[in-house]
């Protein structure tokens, strides 16, 4: 047999039912608050996303050569073609531009729990408006999907990079040198940001006292320590989402997210029950447009692992309505089938999910493949009845039957 490739899936019937159903969910929130619907291709030239995160990243793509001699790349991300595409066409709608999209990325990284090299991602950009209620807005709906999502478990952390880059500065390390120092302490990888502290030139007790800032998570009170512009920012984007209800938020300034073109508002979600790699939802205001041929925009955007938060919610014991059947039509007799059929469409037209007998089974058989398809009613379609323009409905979960005329039927099946 052909399998599939490493580090992708195939979803049951099931399965979809469940990831539409919480996509449906996610699109309807990104509504409510004013977001509209973007796609874009799921391939794009490499250098779109060298220029934004570095040459490295080709180690972890899907690049190759096209038969044109162009170097193209599967998306690994969402972010960097949002921000191609409203430089290329989007420039002229009013702002702030609100967006939001859904689809398949690719990494060509090692697979493991939660993680696959084909996977999907839920994303919002806010673009043009840089201030405390559009980052608060960005958050509030980040907030919102994880809560509409059902999950229970989950932390919100708020940072802002400007409280690490003013003391890196105060520290006399100048802005060439701070990316390479915040990319570590990002991930809290203390042993290896130390040396490349001191070879900026920070003292002992500067490097130690910076490694602190970034353990440090609780209330918005937290802040009246690093006073500055980035603490009053800071504190302007909380009370936006506390007028907005929303309080499971935490201050961490930790949440640094060493990329160059992050200039402000960082944070992100965490979802506890996912051990190690519990991180579903990560974010910040940044500028992109500039690198991309645009004049320089400020945005506010988030990406949410799609497979994550499904993740999460099965370890949380959580799943979707179940869609069933609404009616199983079963002939009675050869004579019957095509009166069954047309039964059948009339129950579709009236938006009722009907399905028919099209293996030619007996009555009992067929019986059964309706309780295992998890029909809501069985409608039997047989002579005696056809003769008195009736059917006999029966209600699988009561085991109750009776006559109704073909007139009524779809209306006592959607009762």
């Amino acid at each position: 047999m052909i399998q599939r490739p490493r580090g992708t899936r195939d979803f049951t019937p099931q399965d979809m039912e469940t990831r539409r159903y919480l996509e449906g969910n996610f699109r309807s929130t990104a509504e409510t608050y004013g977001f509209r619907e973007i796609a874009t291709p799921i391939f794009e030239h490499t250098e779109l996303f060298t220029l934004k995160s570095g040459p490295n990243i080709i180690d972890e793509m899907y690049a190759f050569e096209d038969k044109g001699g162009r170097q193209i790349a599967l998306r690994p991300e969402l972010t960097a073609p949002a921000m191609r595409f409203f430089v290329n066409d989007l420039t002229n709608y009013p702002r702030p531009l609100k967006l939001y999209y859904f689809g398949q990325c690719f990494r060509y990284e090692r697979p493991q729990s939660g993680r696959y090299r084909e996977f999907f991602q839920f994303g919002a950009e806010l673009i043009g408006a840089p201030n405390p209620e559009s980052d608060a807005e960005v958050i509030g709906l980040a907030a919102a999907l994880v809560r509409g999502s059902g999950l229970a478990n989950y932390n919100i952390r708020i940072g802002h990079i400007g409280v690490l880059r003013g003391r890196l500065a105060a520290a006399g390390v100048g802005p060439e040198k701070a990316p390479a120092i915040l990319q570590k302490l990002d991930k809290k990888m203390y042993e290896e940001a130390r040396p490349i502290m001191r070879d900026a030139g920070m003292m002992g007790e500067d490097i130690e006292e910076v490694i602190r800032i970034t353990q440090l998570i609780g209330p918005v009170d937290l802040l009246q320590d690093f006073p500055g512009e980035a603490s009053d920012y800071l504190r302007e984007v909380f009370q936006v989402l506390r007028d907005y209800g929303f309080t499971n938020v935490q201050v961490d300034l930790g949440v640094v997210r060493g990329l160059d073109y992050y200039t402000g508002i960082v944070f992100e979600v965490d979802a506890p029950n996912l051990g190690a790699e519990k991180q579903v939802c990560g974010g910040g205001s940044y500028s992109l447009t500039e690198l991309f041929g645009g004049e320089k925009v400020f945005s506010t955007g988030f990406a949410i692992g799609f497979d994550r938060i499904l993740l999460a919610l099965d370890k949380e014991g959580l799943n979707a309505p179940e869609k069933r059947l609404d009616a199983y039509v079963i002939p009675t007799s050869e004579g019957m089938r095509h009166r069954a059929f047309m039964i059948t469409a009339a129950l579709r037209a009236e938006g009722v999910r009907t399905d028919v007998d099209l293996m030619r089974r007996n009555v009992g058989k067929n019986f059964k493949y309706a309780d295992a398809a998890r029909a809501r009613f069985v409608v039997v379609v047989g002579d005696k009845e056809a003769a008195e323009g009736a059917v006999t409905v029966r209600d699988l979960s009561t085991g109750e039957q009776r006559v109704v005329p073909i007139e009524e039927l779809p209306s006592v099946v959607k009762a």
